[in-house]
Order: structure tokens, then sequence, then C-alpha cells
């Protein structure tokens, strides 16, 4: 075909090859670079230093529904608060059910138990927490005394 017998859609259909041949070139070319870029770091939430033990008791936990506490603010059934025989008022301790594992930290704020074998009294909601119901009234835990 010489330029003298070239159609009217004849330089479009080139030009529209030559555009295709583009499109083409970009898209592997965009496909390359995303294949060799790595993947995004995932995301990894901060993590609460776990507070240092000071002290470890075994023995049996109850529930106390006493309504006054040692430390003179007022028992609340909902705190997650325990009575403990020397540990410092208004220290924080972990105490875990020995029979299923779950466990609970609590603020020393009250005295007790008072009963031989006991070592501490846990308000209902912190009972609760662990396992511990009103029909069981007491479990064997380990409690930590935490820093």
């Amino acid at each position: 075909m010489t330029p003298a017998t070239l159609t009217p859609s004849e330089p479009a259909r080139q030009h529209r090859a030559g555009f295709f041949f583009l499109k083409s070139l970009a898209a592997l070319l965009a496909l390359t670079l995303a294949a060799c870029t790595s993947p995004p770091a995932p995301v990894v939430a901060p993590q609460k230093p776990t507070p240092a033990v000071i002290a470890t008791q075994h023995g049996m936990a109850s529930i106390y529904t006493d309504h006054r506490t040692a430390s003179g603010e007022p028992f609340r059934v909902s705190a997650l608060a325990a009575a403990h025989k020397t540990w410092p008022l208004r220290c924080l301790a972990r105490c875990t059910n020995l029979h299923n594992g779950r466990s609970v930290i609590v603020r020393i704020n009250d005295r007790g138990p008072y009963i031989r074998g006991r070592v501490i009294d846990l308000t209902p909601a912190a009972a609760n927490a662990i396992g511990l119901g009103k029909r069981q009234g007491i479990c064997p835990v380990k409690i930590e005394r935490l820093k």
C-alpha cells in the first residue's frame, strides 16, 4: 500500500495499535513493580509490661460481703477488691483459680479472712471473674502480690 492509497481509517488504526501497545507496556510495568514490592509490615499492638511478682501464696479463697473495709472506703459488691491478713492495703494482687486457671487482678482494701486455711477474701465481682460462685463458697487459689 502506498501512502496515496491509504484510506482515512488506516492511519487511525495504526494510531490505535500504537496506543494499545503503550497501554499494555504500562500495565506490564505496573505489575512488575507491584510484584517487586514487599508486603506491608504487620501492625503489632504494644503489650503492657507484666507487673513484677513480689510474693506468692497458695490456699483457699472465699467470697465476702462485709460492708466495712479496713481502708475506710465503702464496700462495693462490683469492685475488684479483696481482703488479706498481712499484705499492705491498696496493693495489687493477682488471684488465680487453680481449678480452671482463670485469674483476676484485685486491690487489697480490707483485712481478713479470719478462718484457718483461707488466704484471701474476694468481693462477689472478683470471685465471679475467676469462676468462684456463691454456691461453691471456696476454691483453691494462688495469689501473687504485684509491684
